[in-house]
């Protein structure tokens, strides 16, 4: 559906453990409403008049805009059953099925990689309302709306505004594949338990599509010893482990911490990196999948993952055709 808006919200955003072993502020469900609303408003002001969003258990997205239906169609898509990030790859799997022509999603690493789960490649616009926000971004909410709406709408195209990012995809033996949006590590652990991780300690193989040295998790330790952003073609593995370097790096809000390293070394597009259980497998820094002993899985960086869209240069080319601009005439006024 060209000129149609989805809108995806992680009411769990920005509220896990790492508030109580880490520094992490909270990013409360209210402040989420007002976002919401603010890029509602900015897809509007953009020309879009229709939404379809995910409906939460909170009720954040139906809250933000109850006084704004006589302006705009908002498609509420069917109830969450799982309250889970089940929930997100559904409701992702059904926009991609309706043609939304570009999604604002709130919330962190792990929201978008649940949503990328359901639709690999959408025009996207992320918001960082997460822990870990190492994909999406800290961007004003009416701005956001303002560049999904122009992407949505055909005024600016996604291919000259956006860019494809990598993915690490997981293919663990015997069992279904999976998809990291950052990072793919190996815990020595037995159990996946609290999903985040705030601890180096078990740390075994990382397998990292960013290695970003400016941010907070997984990515950070990798990006303190060979940065290696979205823009270049490849990986890095590290293999944490005494006898070769000691990284400082922080691991979670305020927290920062000494990792051993014993290896690093970059990888191209394509080449897969195999891991043995036992051990437990963390997705975007949050623990997912149990390898039993002696099953094998191949990580491997492509770059298949979502056009996330320029949100300041999709609005440097509205104000060079100046889609913002019109005519004055007598009846306009600055109120």
């Amino acid at each position: 559906m060209p000129g149609v808006v989805g809108l995806v919200v992680n009411p769990a955003s920005g509220k896990d453990i790492r508030r109580l072993v880490a520094s992490a502020s909270v990013f409360d469900n209210r402040e989420k409403l007002s976002i919401v609303r603010r890029a509602v408003l900015g897809a509007m002001a953009a020309g879009i008049d229709r939404f379809v969003y995910m409906p939460d258990c909170h009720g954040i997205v139906s809250a933000a805009v109850e006084d704004l239906v006589e302006d705009a169609v908002f498609e509420r898509l069917p109830s969450p059953v799982t309250d889970s990030a089940l929930d997100t790859t559904r409701a992702a799997d059904r926009m991609r099925e309706s043609g939304v022509g570009c999604v604002i999603t709130l919330g962190g690493d792990g929201t978008n990689r649940a949503f990328a789960m359901g639709w690999r490649d959408p025009p996207l616009v992320a918001i960082s309302t997460g822990t870990n926000n190492v994909f999406p971004e800290m961007v004003e909410g009416t701005i956001a709306g303002a560049a999904a709406g122009l992407v949505a709408s055909g005024a600016v195209r996604s291919g000259e505004a956006s860019r494809q990012v990598k993915t690490v995809h997981v293919s663990v033996d015997g069992e279904k594949d999976d998809l990291a949006l950052i990072d793919a590590v190996l815990l020595d652990e037995a159990f996946v338990g609290a999903r985040a991780i705030w601890s180096p300690v078990r740390l075994k193989t990382l397998v990292l599509a960013r290695a970003e040295p400016a941010v907070v998790g997984m990515s950070a330790i990798g990006g303190l010893l060979h940065p290696l952003p979205d823009s270049v073609d490849g990986g890095l593995v590290v293999e944490a482990g005494p006898g070769g370097h000691v990284v400082t790096a922080p691991i979670a809000p305020g927290l920062y911490t000494e990792v051993p390293v014993r290896t690093f070394r970059q990888v191209g597009l394509g080449e897969t990196v195999g891991v043995c259980g036992p051990g437990v497998l963390a997705l975007d820094g949050e623990r997912e999948r149990r390898l039993k002993p002696g099953q094998s899985a191949g990580l491997t960086v492509r770059r298949d993952g979502p056009l996330v869209v320029d949100v300041q240069l999709v609005l440097k080319l509205a104000a060079a055709r100046g889609l913002f601009r019109t005519a004055w005439s007598e009846g306009t006024n600055g109120n």
